[in-house]
Formats: structure tokens, C-alpha cells, sequence
């Protein structure tokens, strides 16, 4: 499958239309955006498929051309980038192949990925570094055994006496010269010639697998054993028994066996169709145990383990679970479903302090287990135990960093002989507070001084179950962002968050009613512990979900949850790839919703109420004013389409920014607006919005605060209508920058419903025009009224800029009065050096028209179409292609046209240029007040023509780089007078 995720909703005007891109008193639904990506999701799958059939018929080009076109669709879809790779490397685009191939190594481990990457590196004659990725490959992954030969040549090539590749069969090849030597963590375990080697029994248990040829390591070695015996995996109780999947992604063709709970072995050949993976590629193997198989009765949890002796994913596993999440069948006490409900709190009377220990569960990551451990010992007050749960670590290093703050006195150490998960870690520390309260805390997190102090504070009421600090990654306690990813913050970035915090805290925030606490680090009294019981490690595994159900348990017994908004802790995350984490995610979250019917539509109130949100619009305010550092601040108003808007507010904001201004924006929402700093990174402050009109007075109050001296409107439209009047009430000027015609034109592109030119009539002929098509204001305000207004925010602005002269012209039509002045948005001289002026077409072949950018009606959408309608009908010699999108590709690929589809910025000179183009063609069929694409054409050093309005045909008359010809020319005639000025030439 491939997906995509854009929330761009053109339509066919092309206008800023509200509804185009929402704004104030316009809901944009959940519906609305998955219909949406419904739509795009199909136009890249229809891509793929194409590109997939041209392939597959030989027509290597049309293949690559359909596949980039699905990819900048769905440019994260993993499935696209390998299609498209392969194509690349078939065709000889090497460099192309290897670029995506790294891509794919690097975010899922993609076994195929490494080794093909070497390929790459052979074709473009990197020998010593495809020979040095080989060894990477094969110390890792099972050898591709197309790559054997290459890997003989390579090994060669690098002076290596061979090459080794081991197999989860429990054996290592070799092909080497002379005699070598196998060593498994140091212990010789065979030697002899070149050839298949059995591994010892237990060799699954060691890290480091080698292969010497005398004190030379052959090509692959030292193989690390845990990564060649990664397993992905999952099992899951049905009404109907077990059932599961599992693969090995170093060696995915071995065939898996799993261990049940008697120990007897079952093989699991069969593929399975139905897995959800995000990795390309992925073959996991599916098994199941109908209830005959399974032991009688209400059996307890069962150990399923692979074959190297780890426990599947969800393993130990309840088979009763399956009579829960399928609602057939009576259920043991210890599964029956408890209601989300308001449970009456305990009383809220001071406790006495009980102690406190931190238990920290560590399994791997020795750089982030030792940064975390380092930040708690250096924050640690006197008294405090700090208690270490290693769960079987596979890396010694870590094991011996433990050992050694074990052996030192700073740490108590628990350590398991096998990997148990991340709930059966924390009992075993928990079990271990004899009476006192404890901090969960993971390993991947980071911890500032005073930490401890001010979660024990937390906790000194007798109601308090569990208290959970902010953090980067701690779902509803996240900041900056609750619904997107967020930066990890560095040490020093998570102290400034930390004091900051401090710095705001109210004790009304810490009172705000939790429905769950957040494992990554929770607080946990030992009366709430006492009573509620430890995690679920029986029901959630290696984990997600436990601490939830945990918290819910507690609920009913009175307790209440709360956050610490005063303290801030980093948070890592997972940074594993693969499928099992996903999957088990579902899974323990079907279980949870099942044993708590309602949890879901408890959280999903709890972030539509969002009680926290003040806290963090009240953080983003310091941070922005943080980085104003003594600077006045301008405010640019702009609408929420992008596009051409965007791009000058972004330039525009840079400049001021270089003028010694903190350069904020205000967009429209649907409630009111947002205030944002675009120089800020990702997330940097998402939290500054404001309903309006009910919260203007705080939005004037942070506009003051941050020393707003002068305002600058840049588009209105999607604003409320109190936005139009903020300089008022800030006491400063402002100035006005023109986009479109919207300050006399309620359709705001100066077309009719027929998609032509009005002519720009009289104020009769507007409201005629209104009348019969309509108008995108989204205001009830007739055009008299339309003219009055700008007329009179005109005359009290202090500048009015507008992108060219021709702007000007036709603006001071309408407003005679108002002073307009051009403010050229590129150096055309600078565009304009890379046009050498017209070749000519080498004979033979047809001429290639190039249009660039998103096409819609007033972009001249449909003057493509019916040249490409006219050019098939005639067979004239012309290709057309479009180097963008439109709100209907499919209609105009049907006509004959490339489409290649959305791109960034920094691909689009690149894209023109694949399509070895001879002119450029701007056939928007209104007057632009600027256009960018003509300035892309330009940089591409192509000629242009355009019809005769608007800046682009100003531009190009005073280029000599191209043509302009009447708006409204016939296609039949546009066609002919493109062949006669570009065509052909013998």
C-alpha cells in the first residue's frame, strides 16, 4: 500500500476561496480531510500501478515517469521509493538508485536496502566503499545469494582473505582461502577450509560472531549475532484461539519455527497476507492454534517463545483475552469489563511522606541509558534510592556500565536472565519499595535538578494516585505539540524548558484531573500502589497500555491523577523500526478498551477541552518573547492557502528579520487565529491560538507584550472580522501589500463562472456578475460596500505595495485616490541570464511545451486541456507537459498531457529539465499581480509565452525572452503560432 497525508483541498477556481483552505467560522472536519486523502491516496496507487504496468511491458521511461510521479505524491511511502529505485538502477540512473536505497537502510533497516546499495557503489566505480558497506552488509544481514559471486570479487579487492555470512539455521559460510578460525565471543567454535560451519548450541546468546583467517578478519566479520536473530513478531487471543505472525528481517526467506508452551515446535511456512507493516518488503510467516490446540480450561498465560528461546511479542499470552475483545464467552473475575466512569475521589487530606525510589527498567541504548542515569544521579537528593532493572541487555557495554554503578553504591541492580518487557521490569522494581512511593522512570529520558522534590510535592495529598511531568513525548502531557511529533530537546534545551516551566507554574494546573498518567515517568504513591496492584504484565507483555490500565484501576479506587506542570523531563521515544511495535500498540489498545469500555471517548474529551492548553500557550508566549530579546516585533496577516501569499510573507519576514525584527504571522482558524514565528523550527510555539472575538483581549495583550510597533496585511481573507481593526487597538500603523483583486472583486481573480476574463465592468457589472456566479469573500457585503471599505483602509494605511506596474494601473482604476507603489518580488535581470534566447527544435521531434506550478481555472486549466484535445485531434507535433498538479490530472493525462505532479521548491528546476523542454507556457487567462512560475521558466532557461494581461505579460514584453499573444486566441491558432516561432528546424 502507499498513502499520502497532505490536507490541501484545491478546487477548480483556483481562488482563495474559504473553502479551498478553511479560516474563520469554516470547520474543516476529520470527514473532510479523510475524503480528502481518500482522493490523493488513489491518485498516487493509480500512479504506482501505472508505472508498475509500463515496467513490466518494457517501457522502462513511462515506468520511471509514472513511479516519481506516484513518489512525490506519497513521499513516504517506502513501497514507491523501492519500485522507483530498482527502475532507476535498470536504466542506468545509479546515483538516483543509491540515494533511495540509503534512505530506506537508514529508516527501516531494509536488508535488500544495504545490499543493493553496494551494487550502486560497484556501477559507479566506488570500489573500496561498496567493499567496506559489503562488510557492514553481511556482519548484519544474511547474504543476497544473487551477491555471492560480487562479494568474492569485493573481498578480493580489499585485500580480505574471504567472506563469511551466518544463518538463523545456526550455521556460518565461508569462503575464504587457507585455513580460518570461528570464534563465538572469543571461544573458538570451529576451524578448518572454506565451507558451512554448525554453530554450537547456545551460540544464539552470544554478541559477536567471528571469522579469522589467521589475524585477518574475512569480509562480514565480526557478525553480530543479535541483529542476524532480530525477530518481528506478535501473537493475539481471538474468539476463535491464538493466532500470530513472525520473520527474521536479516534473513527473511529462513522459515521460522515457534516454541509453545510444552515446548513442542511448530514450523510457520505459510506467508502472511494480512499483516499491517510500514516496511517494504516485509514477509512475515502466519500460525494459528485453534481451542482444541490450546490447553483446557482457563489455562493462565501462555509462553510462546521463537526459536532462538525469546518470547513472541505479546507472549506471555491469556488465551481468555480472546473470549474479552470478542465479547463471546464468560470471563474470569480478573477480565471483567469495569465502565470508565466518574468514580467518587477519596477524601483530599495531607499524607505523611512514606520515601520515595526510582526504578528505571533498562534493556539497550547505552549512549541514551547512560545520559539518563548520569541526569538521575546528578539530581538525586539524599535518601533516594535509584533502583535498575536490567532486562536481559544484549549489550555487554551497558551490562558492564550497570555492574559498575551497582559495584560503586549508586544504584540497587535487579537483572533478568531473559528479556521479560517493560511492565514484568517495572513490578520487579516496584515490588522493591517496601511501602514507599515510586517514580517510574524510562531510560530514554532526560531529568533536570529539583526534579524529584517537585514530583514528591505532587504527591503529598491523601486523593493523589499518580502525577506525570511535561515532557517532548508524553501523549496528553506533551509540549509543544499534543498531536504531532515534537523535537527531542537537548540538555540544555530541556533545562530552559524545565525552569521556564517552574517559572509559570499555577497551583491550578497541578489540580486539573488526569484520566491517565504517562509511564515514560509517573509518579506513583505507595497507597495508590498498594491498593491497585502492580501492571498487568500477564495481559500487555513487553508493554503500551499497562500504565493506563494501571491508572484506570486506580480511578476506581478513588484516586486521582494528576500532572506536575512544573517539571519537564526529554523524552526519546521509541527509535525502533519494524512492524512488532505497531502491531502490539493495537493490540494492547483493543484489550484496554475492552477491559475499560469508554477510556477512548474519555481521553478524546479530555483533548477537546484541553484544560492544559493555557499552560501551553502561556509557554509558547515566554519562548517568543524569549527570542525578541529586546526587539521590536512587525506582524504580517496572511491567509492559510500558501501558495504565492507564503512565499512573499516568508521573504518578507526574513527581511524584517534582518532589519533587526522579531517577524511574527497571524493566520485564520476556524475559531479565530494563530500566531506564529516562521524563523522558529518545527513546533516551536503551536499553541498560540486565540477564539475570537472572545479572546481578543488576550490576543491584544500578547501582541503588546511582544512590542508589535507595526502591522502588515498581506491577505485578509479567512479572518474574522476583528482582525481587520487589531492596529486600533495596538495604537500602531500599518501598512498593505496587494495579492490579488479581492479589494474590489468578490470572485477575486476577475473571472466570470465560465472562466473568462470579465473585462473588469463597472460596479453595475460586478453585482450582475455576483449575482449570477457568486462571489469567495465569505462575507455578505455587497460590492459598493466592498469598494468603500478598501478605499477607506487604503487611505489610512501607511503604504500600499503592490508587486508590478501593471497592479498598479489596474488598481488605481478602481481607487483613483490611493497612491500605489511596485514592489518587485524578483530580480528579473538575475532570471533572465540563464535564457540564451531560441535554438530551435532539432528535426524529428515534436515540440515540448512546459507549464509549471499548481493549474487551476484562472491558472489556465482549461486552455491545457483544449490545446491537448486540439493537438491529438490534429496530430501536430507538440508534447505538453505540466511540471505540477491540478484539481482534475486525470482528465488532462487522459488528453495527452504529462503530469508529474506536486513538488518542493528545490525540485522543480530539476523536473523541468528532465522533460528536455524547448519553451516555457504561462496560460493563466486572468491578470496576475506577480508570477512565480514565469521566474521558474526563467531560471530554467526557457523562453515563454503568455497572453497579453496581467504582470506576466508586462514581464515578458520587457524580457525579449519569449512571446505574448491576445487573450482569448483559438487553441487552433495558439497551437500554429507555437510551431511556427519554436517548431521544428532542419
Amino acid at each position: 500500500m502507499i498513502g499520502v497525508t497532505s490536507d490541501s483541498n484545491p478546487d477548480l477556481t483556483g481562488t482563495t476561496s474559504r473553502a479551498a483552505f478553511g479560516g474563520y467560522g469554516h470547520v474543516v472536519t476529520p470527514e473532510d480531510r479523510a475524503a480528502w486523502r481518500d482522493v490523493m491516496n488513489a491518485r498516487a496507487q493509480v500512479a504506482f500501478q501505472r508505472g508498475q504496468e509500463a515496467i513490466q511491458a518494457g517501457r522502462l521511461q513511462d515506468g520511471i515517469f509514472w513511479l516519481e510521479r506516484a513518489e512525490r505524491m506519497a513521499r513516504q511511502s517506502p513501497n514507491v521509493i523501492w519500485a522507483l529505485a530498482i527502475a532507476f538502477l535498470n536504466i542506468g540512473r545509479v546515483q538516483s538508485c543509491l540515494e533511495r536505497m540509503e534512505r530506506l537502510y537508514q529508516t527501516y533497516g531494509l536488508r535488500e536496502a544495504a545490499f543493493l546499495s553496494v551494487v550502486c557503489l560497484v556501477r559507479l566505480n566506488e570500489t573500496a566503499q561498496a567493499s567496506s558497506r559489503l562488510g557492514t552488509a553481511l556482519s548484519k544481514f544474511h547474504i543476497l545469494p544473487e551477491l555471492r559471486q560480487l562479494a568474492s570479487q569485493l573481498s578480493k579487492s580489499a585485500g580480505k582473505p574471504g567472506w563469511c555470512t551466518a544463518s538463523n539455521a545456526g550455521w556460518v559460510e565461508v569462503e575464504a582461502t587457507g585455513s580460518i578460525r570461528v570464534l563465538l565471543d572469543g571461544v573458538e567454535a570451529g576451524r578448518g577450509l572454506c565451507g558451512r560451519y554448525k554453530l554450537p548450541d547456545g551460540w544464539q546468546k552470544a554478541a559477536r560472531l567471528e571469522v579469522r583467517a589467521g589475524r585477518q578478519h574475512v569480509l562480514g566479520s565480526p557478525i553480530d549475532v543479535q541483529a542476524l536473530i532480530r525477530c518481528e513478531s506478535l501473537v493475539r487471543a481471538t474468539g476463535k484461539g491464538l493466532e500470530g505472525w513472525l520473520w527474521y528481517p536479516a534473513e527473511p526467506d529462513h522459515v521460522p519455527s515457534v516454541t509453545l508452551w510444552d515446548d513442542r515446535s511448530l514450523s510457520v511456512p505459510e506467508f502472511a497476507a494480512d499483516v499491517d507493516s510500514d516496511v517494504p518488503l516485509s514477509r512475515p510467516r502466519s500460525f494459528r492454534l485453534e481451542k482444541n490446540c490450546l490447553p483446557k480450561g482457563d489455562c493462565g498465560a501462555l509462553l510462546l517463545r521463537d526459536e532462538h528461546g525469546r518470547p513472541l511479542v505479546g507472549a506471555p499470552i491469556d488465551p481468555m483475552v480472546g473470549r474479552l475483545v470478542s465479547k463471546r464467552g464468560r470471563l474470569p473475575e480478573r477480565l471483567r469489563p469495569v465502565h470508565v466512569e466518574a468514580w467518587p475521589h477519596r477524601p483530599r487530606r495531607p499524607r505523611g511522606s512514606s520515601g520515595c525510589v526510582v526504578v528505571i527498567p533498562v534493556y539497550r541504548d547505552l549512549a541514551g541509558s547512560k545520559a539518563c542515569l548520569r541526569s538521575v544521579l546528578a539530581t538525586v537528593p539524599p535518601g533516594i534510592e535509584i533502583i535498575v532493572v536490567d532486562d536481559a541487555t544484549p549489550e555487554p557495554k551497558l551490562a558492564n556500565f550497570l555492574d559498575m554503578l551497582a559495584q560503586d553504591g549508586k544504584i540497587t541492580l535487579v537483572r533478568h536472565e531473559s528479556n521479560q518487557g517493560f511492565p514484568a521490569s517495572a513490578n520487579d522494581g516496584m515490588r522493591l519499595a517496601a511501602g514507599r512511593d515510586v517514580i517510574l522512570l524510562n531510560s530514554d529520558t532526560l531529568v533536570c535538578s529539583g526534579w524529584i522534590e517537585r514530583l514528591r510535592a505532587r504527591l503529598a495529598f491523601t486523593d493523589v494516585g499518580t502525577v506525570t511531568p511535561f515532557s517532548n513525548d508524553a501523549s496528553i502531557l506533551s509540549y509543544p505539540s499534543v498531536d504531532t511529533e515534537n523535537m527531542v530537546p537537548d540538555g540544555s534545551g530541556t533545562r530552559k524548558l524545565d525552569v521556564l516551566c517552574q517559572a509559570l507554574f499555577s497551583q491550578e494546573d497541578a489540580c486539573i484531573d488526569l484520566p491517565t498518567g504517562n509511564g515514560f515517568c509517573m509518579a506513583i504513591t505507595a497507597e495508590c500502589l498498594a491498593e491497585t496492584g502492580f501492571f498487568r504484565e500477564d495481559l500487555f507483555a513487553q508493554g503500551y497500555g499497562e500504565e493506563n490500565d494501571f491508572c484506570l484501576r486506580a480511578s476506581a479506587q478513588g484516586y486521582r491523577h494528576f500532572p506536575a506542570p512544573d517539571v519537564y523531563v526529554a523524552h526519546t521515544g521509541s527509535t525502533s523500526f519494524g512492524s512488532s511495535r505497531k502491531a502490539l500498540m493495537g493490540r494492547n489498545l483493543e484489550i484496554l478498551n475492552a477491559l475499560h469500555p469508554g477510556y477512548d471517548a474519555e481521553v478524546a474529551a479530555f483533548i477537546e477541552r484541553d484544560p492544559l492548553g493555557q499552560f501551553r500557550r502561556q509557554l509558547d508566549m515566554s519562548r517568543i518573547d524569549e527570542q525578541r530579546q529586546g526587539r521590536s516585533s512587525m506582524l504580517l496577516v496572511q491567509h492559510d492557502a500558501g501558495g504565492g501569499v507564503g512565499r512573499v510573507v516568508l521573504e518578507r519576514v526574513q527581511s524584517f528579520e534582518q532589519q533587526g525584527f522579531l517577524a511574527l504571522t497571524l493566520r485564520p482558524t476556524s475559531l479565530g487565529c494563530k500566531l506564529e514565528w516562521p524563523m522558529g523550527e518545527k513546533n516551536f510555539a503551536p499553541n498560540l491560538k486565540f477564539t475570537l472575538p472572545e479572546e481578543l483581549p488576550l490576543l491584544v495583550a500578547a501582541l503588546l507584550r511582544l512590542k508589535i510597533c507595526r502591522i502588515e496585511w498581506h491577505h485578509l481573507v479567512g479572518h474574522a472580522p476583528c482582525v481587520r481593526t487589531l492596529h486600533e487597538d495596538l495604537c500602531v500603523p500599518y501598512d498593505v501589500f496587494v495579492h490579488d483583486y479581492i479589494w474590489f472583486c468578490p470572485r477575486i481573480s476577475l473571472l466570470d463562472g465560465n472562466g473568462r476574463y470579465c473585462g473588469e465592468p463597472d460596479v453595475a457589472g460586478c453585482e450582475a456578475c455576483i449575482a449570477t456566479w457568486g462571489g469567495y469573500l465569505g462575507e455578505d457585503l455587497a460590492v459598493p460596500d466592498l469598494i468603500s471599505r478598501s478605499q477607506r483602509e487604503f487611505r489610512q494605511a501607511g503604504t500600499v505595495m503592490v508587486p508590478s506596474r501593471d497592479t498598479a494601473q489596474r488598481m488605481t482604476r478602481h481607487f483613483p485616490q490611493t497612491s500605489f507603489l511596485p514592489v518587485p518580488l524578483e530580480d528579473d535581470a538575475v532570471l533572465l541570464s540563464n535564457v540564451s534566447g531560441r535554438t530551435g527544435v532539432i528535426s524529428g521531434r515534436a515540440l515540448r511545451i512546459c507549464v509549471v506550478g499548481g493549474l487551476s481555472r484562472w491558472k489556465g486549466y482549461d486552455v491545457l486541456l483544449s490545446m491537448a484535445q486540439c493537438i491529438r485531434a490534429m496530430s501536430l507535433p507538440v508534447e505538453l507537459v505540466l511540471v505540477g498538479h491540478t484539481p482534475d490530472d486525470e482528465t488532462l493525462i487522459a488528453a495527452g498531457v504529462k503530469v508529474t505532479g506536486e513538488y518542493q521548491e528545490d525540485e522543480v528546476l530539476g523536473l523541468i529539465r528532465e522533460q528536455s523542454a524547448d519553451i516555457g507556457f504561462i496560460p493563466s487567462v486572468a491578470p496576475e499581480t506577480w508570477c512565480y512560475a514565469l521566474g521558474i521558466l526563467w531560471k530554467s532557461g526557457l523562453e515563454v509565452l503568455c497572453f497579453d494581461i496581467g504582470a506576466q505579460s508586462e514581464r515578458v514584453r520587457c524580457s525579449d525572452r519569449g512571446a505574448v499573444v491576445p487573450l482569448g486566441m483559438p487553441v487552433e491558432f495558439l497551437v500554429r503560432f507555437i510551431l511556427r516561432r519554436w517548431g521544428p528546424v532542419s
